[in-house]
């Protein structure tokens, strides 16, 4: 009965925690909804061989047997170039029925990759064997253009909603764990005359969790509509915004994203408050006869360690994986998550950080105004530091996220920019081949590189078999011409149809030593390591002749001019040459084309994180200064009655309000700076470019928003009183 009369008269005080647990489940419901339709994606009919009941692929796989614990194992990685299906089956399977070839532009350059036949599948296995591949049902599909395109779009829709769920949980324990520590904050009096009357601690414990109870079961519920609205709206987004097929779409009979979301709901509402209600059942009777306006012993003992483990934690995770495995601070998966430690620190330990940061951004405030915006800031801990904590998250996602995958573009982009002398650079169709002599006739002296796109398999650690990306080189002395590799050790110009340039990522990357590869058609071969690449951020790849192109053909030509030709001309004549399955681009187009980036699905998800972070920033801020606000009636009435105008109360509240703000920003800029000194640190170790893309327009955003919710809030709070 206590707790439903005290919901009665505190809704409003609860009503932060409720729209951000609310909003929470929405998220995680549509977020799951999205996660359902890419693990039991709808049966599509074959495009190719739509009208063939059995589909003969070429083998596109792979295997090799590697040691797993006392025995061994079959392990195997898809083809660069699968098999083609040789003309002797295709003969043989003509006896069974009408084969069907698919169209000039699907055979390729490498020959028929797959075949329709009419014919009985007992029929067809029985001819093909081991061969190939007998497909039939929905499994012709694996021979579809779109089905690698889609397969790939389903684990990057699964990757962004998984991280972006991931972010929105964390995100709202943080939020609702902040606001329910704020109202006990400002119920100390209400907690002391309680227990003045008899209540004991336990009694006052039970009774804030199951205020937190209650709010977590209705908002859940509620969320758990608004995802369940949500979900087609996000499928659109994910599907125009070219994340997605175009034939993604919510599950219908699904019910497992909402027992997920709902339940995660009110386990949130219950982590948040636990911590707050274990610190309202301290609260003595001697509170109720207590009233200062100056905080004290805002930082338990208990949250110090906290804080303090989770900052060593955070920096030394940090140096361990700089200085033991840099390359790892540089996938998306870790410097996503990487950022969490830290953030959670800051805020923990954000109470003791409070006063000198207030002394710092508060000493350009001039006048009385100024010296009392910064002594009610300095003095009222708990409510900056309630302010500060979510514009923390906001700033600190902003600049660690974006600013980490823009750094590792750049770094990225600086190293393809410095892999090439070439002059032009001519590009063909995938699988359609180009000409190695398109410089013929140009009238100007040029050097002519043509490679094709390939990969190598290796064993490594005897555990694993690891693909590496590839390039097969036609004619290695132009090569070395056009091209300026990061050699570390050796030289490229030794490579030959027994040797391969590796990079420092390799388990054996030293010059002379032998290595057994897979070539990417599967064919095994021993090759000599004549030269070692940097390691990079990941995009130095290995090279070989083109006797082991494994099945590839060549797809881009690098030319570079001798000096004193006329450009222009030469770029003429290449046009005509490259004919019309090739593209002639001056090396600076091809280079702008081809910069690596941050992924669609990459960005858009950041994008959407900080959205999430946002609007709880915004839902925090305004439900934190309404309540301070309105628990400040006596101490506003005191500054009218020595003389302040409701005006100059007005801009103290405000100024207070935006300090806060300030001190959310500064903690946040910090936590940024540590985590992309960490990523241009990993940078330096793989020998890569360093350099920072910092997200101002993005971070600026948030503040400004930030700022004028703060404002909005505290002024219509003020306003009404």
């Amino acid at each position: 009965m206590l707790t439903l009369a005290s919901l009665r008269t505190r809704w409003a005080a609860l009503i932060g925690s409720f729209v951000a647990v609310a909003l929470g489940v929405g998220v995680m419901t549509a977020m799951g909804l999205g996660l359902a339709a890419t693990l039991d994606p709808p049966a599509r009919a074959p495009e190719r061989f739509g009208s063939s009941p059995v589909v003969v692929a070429g083998l596109d796989r792979l295997t090799v047997e590697v040691r797993r614990g006392p025995g061994t194992a079959r392990v195997s990685q898809k083809l660069a170039y699968p098999h083609p299906v040789d003309e002797r089956l295709l003969a043989e399977l003509r006896k069974l029925g009408p084969v069907t070839m698919g169209s000039q532009e699907e055979i390729g350059a490498a020959g028929v990759d797959a075949v329709g036949v009419d014919a009985a599948v007992a029929d067809v296995r029985a001819v093909v064997g081991d061969r190939a591949r007998v497909l039939t049902s929905d499994a012709r599909r694996r021979v579809d253009p779109s089905y690698e395109r889609d397969a790939e779009a389903l684990v990057a829709v699964n990757s962004l909603l998984g991280t972006a769920g991931g972010v929105t949980t964390f995100v709202s324990v943080f939020v609702t764990a902040s606001t329910f520590a704020f109202v006990v904050a400002l119920r100390r009096r209400e907690f002391g005359l309680l227990r003045m009357a008899g209540a004991t601690p336990g009694q006052v414990r039970r009774l804030l969790l199951g205020e937190a109870v209650a709010v977590g079961v209705v908002a859940s519920g509620a969320g758990c509509a608004l995802g369940a609205w949500g979900a087609p709206v996000l499928v659109r987004a994910l599907v125009d915004g070219g994340v997605a097929p175009t034939w993604f779409a919510v599950p219908g009979a699904v019910v497992w994203p909402y027992h997920v979301a709902f339940w995660t709901g009110v386990s949130v509402a219950l982590a948040g408050a636990w911590v707050a209600a274990r610190r309202a059942g301290r609260i003595g009777p001697v509170e109720a006869l207590r009233e200062a306006s100056v905080d004290t012993g805002v930082l338990p003992l208990s949250r110090r360690v906290i804080g303090a483990v989770l900052l060593a934690g955070g920096l030394g995770l940090l140096a361990w994986k700089v200085g033991t495995d840099p390359a790892e601070l540089l996938k998306r998966k870790t410097y996503t998550t990487q950022p969490m430690l830290l953030i959670t620190a800051a805020a923990a330990l954000a109470p003791l950080l409070v006063r000198p940061v207030v002394r710092l951004v508060g000493a350009v405030l001039p006048g009385a105004a100024g010296l009392l915006i910064r002594e009610n800031a300095a003095t009222s801990v708990r409510r900056t530091a309630a302010v500060a904590a979510p514009v923390l998250v906001t700033v600190a996602l902003a600049g660690s996220l974006l600013g980490a995958a823009g750094t590792v573009a750049q770094a990225k982009g600086a190293e393809a920019e410095a892999r090439t002398r070439a002059d032009f650079v001519v590009t063909g169709e995938p699988g359609g081949g180009l000409r190695t002599d398109v410089a013929r006739g140009t009238g100007a002296t040029a050097t002519v590189a043509g490679s094709a796109s390939t990969a190598v398999y290796v064993v490594e650690e005897g555990s694993a078999l690891v693909r590496s990306d590839a390039r097969a080189v036609a004619d290695v002395a132009a090569f070395a011409s056009v091209a300026r590799l990061p050699v570390v050790a050796g030289d490229v110009r030794e490579l030959d149809d027994r040797s391969i340039v590796v990079n420092e990522e390799w388990e054996r990357h030293e010059v002379g030593q032998s290595v057994r590869v897979w070539l990417g058609d599967g064919r095994p071969v021993r090759l000599r390591i004549v030269a070692v690449l940097a390691r990079g951020t990941g995009d130095n790849g290995a090279y070989v002749t083109a006797a082991n192109a494994g099945g590839a053909v060549v797809d881009r030509v690098e030319v570079r001019v001798g000096s004193g030709a006329d450009r222009a001309g030469v770029a003429a004549a290449l046009e005509g040459a490259a004919g019309a399955g090739g593209t002639v681009r001056s090396a600076e187009e091809w280079l702008a084309a081809n910069r690596p980036g941050t992924r669609a699905h990459t960005r858009l998800g950041f994008l959407v994180v900080l959205g999430i972070a946002l609007v709880y920033a915004g839902i925090a801020l305004a439900g934190t200064l309404l309540m301070a606000t309105s628990a400040r009636g006596a101490e506003l009435r005191s500054l009218r009655l020595a003389g302040a105008t409701r005006g100059q109360v007005r801009v103290v509240v405000v100024g207070e309000a935006l300090v806060a703000v300030l001190v959310g920003v500064v903690l946040g800029v910090a936590v940024t700076a540590v985590n992309l000194a960490g990523v241009v640190g990993a940078l330096g170790m793989v020998s890569a470019p360093v350099g920072v893309a910092v997200p101002w327009e993005v971070a600026g955003a948030c503040v400004g928003v930030c700022g004028v919710v703060a404002v909005v809030a505290v002024a219509g709070a003020v306003g009404r009183r």
